[in-house]
């Protein structure tokens, strides 16, 4: 290794070509990565869905829901089953273990649901997939005063000229219904030709066809024998004969209903700023770039707004604008780092030093990114995070290296003789100080769920990055310094500015440091229990809720969703006047911002509106202004709409933006097979809930059904040889339909459908005189053969392993309540009593506190474990498990930095900052191990063990404040970052520099009395 070092130090070129090759490559591979909103991982849930037209949830939780709940209890790499069922259709959803393939589990799952064989005949075919994970790139409203159809078509002309482009390989559109074409059947003239809707239905299907029927195959040409009597619109099949007589006559489609284009009964409807609209959303597949999509896709849309006057075309949301905007934050705030870093570097060492040193930074990056392009990074939130934290770390290797060579060239050495033995010197402290940073951020590596899996660029970006500073501070960086004039100068050459620079730092060291470090030799115990008793404190402050913690801190959106729910059964018409007066409102708070701050941007940009899947069910979504242009956050904006909208008659569930990427703050489910105990609880809970003021926007996921009216046969029907499958066969023919035919119109798949007309299925009393035809021909009323009761039904059917669920959820009032708190309050006092009251019931939580629990679960095996490799390290450099054990004992009094420094800058602790955590562990022992590594040579040398401890603190003191500086300066424009945005990157930097901030005090004053403790306690045990 000397021998390696001593030929670049010699001959420069070497070391030059390198470092401008891995620059210029660098930035070659820089410009062939793609840009993401979050890293790509692979899917990790297998679905399972079907149709069951006309079947209730019961119906379809008894024939098919439960028979693939209880053979996928056989299949390994399952963490677990829910399933749902509603009315005519189901989805199971299975979720993998760590470390299972999706594609294997697919097939495992598709091999036991085959397996069933007691189906029912009316199921159509089971889906059984992998979702690909895709990212939401941006949206569009289509709008205008045109009729629906008109904006359909315009959509789909969009769509296709999207396509084409290359814009985009997933595209999908909302706002309008299926279209269908229906037969509505007369009752009168279907009893006066004596026809069945089965009958109907299959003249449809015989007669609307087009078919071949072989081929002519003459001696001079080929002619091919087809029949084309298909038609596509309702008009082409009124035409249609359904019966013929022997005398000729013929009865035909048009004379027993009416035939029509219509939309379908979802009520899938958009509108946007008040006019009818068709939404375009657009996401983004493994392979593309989020930034290329948006910008194929804006000339797309720009130039066909500009062709089609009578709509125009908005942005609805843009999820690259929420890239962009931390990456400018990221970018902006790391150039000012950078910067920051060169000058204290350059005033505390010497300006073509820090230079150098600096050099480092752009290398280690480009040559992260040459790795990268093989790894298959991209540029997302999380790896832009993860270059941001180690902008200040990936200098302090070369800040020991630099210094130790300078203050050697300070002693009288020539500068190659500096440049190698200052190099040596410090060699093995460096080396083991990156590989425990690197064996500390693999930790990223294992983290298990949805979080932990989109985290491990920061595991790659922060290991590669450092690596390669390593391998450039101790080839590249000692041949730099060697030939610099910073080592061929005089000491009278140095500036005003530098001289001033160092007796500064001189004073520090002299004055105010040698004091204290003197003070800590002497009184070594003292000195160790000081830090154990602010760590004490610490953590009674964090318990007695001063210090708050919680799972996810509430992230800044550039929308604001607001979902309601009315009543099960609530026509489309009412759920659309209630949401027009939902928007009213919200505009209302918008008028109101604009004259209280009195600026022309406002707060709300535009506002969409959506009605469906269901009648009752619809939503508003509020797209703000840009975050840099309002005063208050989208967690202050959705409270303001909040109250605004205040209580709605008729509405069952209303929130008002919350949740987030991984759930709810607040999930509870409740787990019984006993439904009376499961719908007490439910009740007993949602009523505690709603009576904590830290929470608002409670609402359970089990809403009444739709009011049912239930057919029970009278003997009378038995009599005349009916039976209820009989009797129910044909009313759901005459009110649900009978599906004749699919056709294909463009790209759109359009049934026919066999049944009586809108205003013949619109009343139960059209059910009541509804005519049963027997088979001796006659027909009888159904309300002579019936009994005809009304109940409330339900809505849906939820399990979790095959279990009974109700979910109970609410979101936080106030972005730092502590939501972990609030659960621990939930679980000590709120479940016990419900539990005692209802004891064939469970619970457990969901949201954001299991997918919480997932990552913090697989950090505490994996954590222990790096610790444990991470202390060999330094047991091997140091060669003695004793002061090994020294530096571990500093990690936890770091944490006080971490926590205080989340209370002074206003922060509430997350799971994001026991990310910067991480960091900050590998940083402490950094600089422990340079201190110890210094101490031991010394002690080496023969200097008397205070006198070798004195010095070594007074030495080592300038490169532990330089690594610490350079850090905090790094990260500090990223801590004051006034931008909504910053909110979810700002948690890992006030890890780092606060941790660090203290971590510097500990390595600079408690390691020295630690060490007096342990040499103590090592002479008393040799006596």
């Amino acid at each position: 290794m000397k021998a390696l070092i001593r030929h670049f130090v010699r001959y420069p070129v070497l070391g030059n070509v390198l470092f401008l090759a891995v620059i210029l490559f660098g930035l070659v591979s820089f410009t062939q990565i793609k840009t993401t909103f979050f890293p790509d991982i692979p899917p990790n849930f297998i679905y399972v869905s079907a149709l069951y037209p006309g079947a209730s949830p019961e119906e379809i939780e008894e024939a098919v829901t439960l028979k693939i709940e209880d053979r996928l209890k056989g299949v390994s790499g399952i963490d677990r089953v829910t399933s749902i069922s509603t009315e005519n259709t189901m989805t199971v959803t299975v979720e993998l273990k760590k470390g299972f393939d999706a594609n294997d589990l697919l097939q495992e799952v598709t091999n036991a649901v085959n397996q069933i064989s007691s189906f029912p005949a009316e199921l159509e075919q089971l889906r059984i997939y992998k979702q690909e994970r895709m990212d939401f790139v941006i949206a569009y409203s289509l709008y205008g005063d045109v009729d629906l159809r008109t904006l359909k078509g315009y959509a789909r002309s969009l769509e296709r000229e999207l396509r084409n482009s290359g814009a985009a390989t997933r595209i999908t559109l909302s706002g309008f219904p299926v279209e269908e074409i229906e037969v509505g059947l007369r009752e009168n003239d279907m009893r006066a030709y004596g026809i069945t809707f089965s009958e109907v239905a299959a003249a449809v299907s015989r007669a609307n066809v087009k078919i071949t029927g072989g081929t002519i195959r003459g001696s001079r040409e080929e002619l091919l024998i087809r029949a084309d009597s298909k038609g596509y619109n309702a008009p082409d099949l009124r035409g249609i004969v359904v019966r013929s007589g022997a005398n000729g006559a013929v009865v035909r489609l048009g004379d027993l209903a009416d035939v029509r284009d219509r939309w379908s009964d979802d009520p899938d409807r958009s509108w946007f700023e008040g006019k009818p609209a068709v939404i375009v959303d657009i996401d983004r597949s493994a392979d593309q770039d989020m930034f290329e999509i948006v910008g194929k896709a804006q000339t797309v849309v720009e130039a066909f707004d500009q062709r089609h006057k009578d709509i125009q075309i908005e942005i609805l949301r843009n999820g690259s604008a929420i890239v962009k905007e931390r990456a400018d934050i990221l970018s902006s705030n790391g150039f000012v780092g950078m910067v920051l870093v060169v000058l204290f570097l350059a005033f505390s060492l010497n300006p073509r030093l820090a230079l150098w040193v600096a050099a480092g930074i752009p290398f280690s990056f480009a040559g992260m990114f040459m790795l990268g392009t093989l790894y298959g990074l991209s540029i997302n939130v999380v790896s832009l995070l993860a270059m941001i934290l180690v902008v200040g770390i990936i200098v302090d290797d070369g800040i020991v290296i630099a210094e130790s060579i300078y203050q050697r060239y300070e002693k009288g050495e020539k500068p190659l003789e500096a440049a190698l033995n200052g190099m040596m010197e410090v060699i093995p402290s460096v080396t083991a100080a990156v590989l425990t940073s690197v064996v500390l951020f693999f930790l990223f590596l294992f983290l298990d769920g949805d979080l932990g899996q989109r985290v491990k660029d920061i595991a790659f970006v922060a290991s590669t990055t450092l690596l390669v500073s390593l391998l450039e501070s101790i080839f590249i960086l000692p041949a730099h310094i060697a030939h610099s004039r910073s080592l061929h100068g005089r000491p009278e050459a140095k500036s005003w500015l530098l001289r001033k620079s160092e007796e500064f730092l001189h004073f520090q060291r002299d004055v105010l440091y040698a004091p204290v470090l003197r003070f800590s030799i002497a009184n070594p115990l003292i000195t160790a229990v000081v830090p154990v008793a602010l760590l004490i404190i610490t953590v009674g402050a964090m318990r007695g809720g001063l210090i708050k913690a919680t799972f996810f801190p509430v992230i800044e959106h550039d929308n604001v969703q607001v979902t309601l729910e009315m009543r099960t059964g609530t026509p489309g018409r009412v759920t659309a006047e209630t949401l027009a007066l939902m928007e009213q409102r919200i505009r209302d708070v918008d008028d109101a911002y604009r004259q209280s701050e009195g600026g022309e941007n406002g707060l709300v940009k535009a506002i969409a509106r959506d009605i469906g899947p269901e009648g009752h069910q619809g939503g508003l979504r509020v797209t703000l202004v840009d975050s840099r242009l309002r005063s208050i956050g989208s967690l202050e904006a959705g409270n303001r709409f909040r109250d605004a909208i205040g209580p709605l008659p008729g509405a069952g569930k209303l929130l008002v933006g919350g949740g987030g990427f991984w759930g709810m703050p607040v999930s509870i489910a409740l787990k019984s097979d006993n439904l009376s105990q499961l719908d007490g609880a439910r009740r007993m809970l949602e009523e505690e809930l709603k009576g904590m003021e830290e929470l608002k926007d409670v609402a359970d996921n089990d809403p009444p059904g739709l009011q049912e009216v239930r057919v029970r046969l009278k003997e009378k029907a038995y009599a005349l040889g009916l039976t209820t499958g009989e009797v129910m066969s044909r009313v759901r023919s005459a009110f649900f339909g009978q599906e004749a035919q699919r056709l294909v119109r463009g790209i759109d798949e359009v049934k026919v459908w066999v049944r009586y007309g809108e205003d013949e299925r619109s009343t139960i009393g059209a059910l009541e005189t509804m005519f049963i035809r027997l088979d001796d021909g006659r027909s009888i009323p159904l309300r002579e053969i019936a009994d005809l009761t009304v109940s409330r039904g339900i809505s849906s059917i939820k399990h979790i392993d095959a279990q009974r669920v109700v979910k109970i959820e609410a979101d936080i009032a106030d972005p730092k309540t502590s939501v972990p708190q609030l659960l621990d309050v939930v679980s000590r006092n709120i479940m016990p009593p419900i539990l005692a009251a209802y004891p064939d019931v469970s619970f457990n939580f969901e949201g954001q506190s299991r997918e919480s629990g997932k990552t913090t679960g697989s950090m505490r095996i994996a954590f222990p474990a790096l610790l444990f490799i991470m202390y060999l390290i330094i047991v091997i450099t140091f060669r003695s498990f004793s002061q090994a054990f020294i530096v571990m004992l500093l990690l936890p009094l770091a944490l006080i930095g971490v926590a205080w420094g989340h209370f002074i800058q206003g922060y509430i602790l997350s799971i994001l900052s026991l990310f910067g955590v991480i960091a900050l562990i590998g940083i402490v022992v950094n600089d422990s191990l340079v201190f110890i590594s210094s101490f031991n040579s010394r002690i080496k040398e023969g200097l008397p063990f205070q006198d070798a401890l004195y010095e070594v603190g007074l030495s080592r003191f300038r490169p532990i404040i330089l690594t610490t500086i350079t850090t905090v300066a790094g990260l500090g424009p990223l801590i004051f970052e006034q931008s909504r945005q910053a909110q979810f990157l700002s948690p890992m930097a006030i890890s780092v520099a606060y941790g660090l901030l203290f971590g510097t005090t500990l390595t600079l004053i408690i390691i020295p009395a630690l060490l007096v403790l342990h040499n103590m306690a090592r002479r008393r045990s040799a006596l």
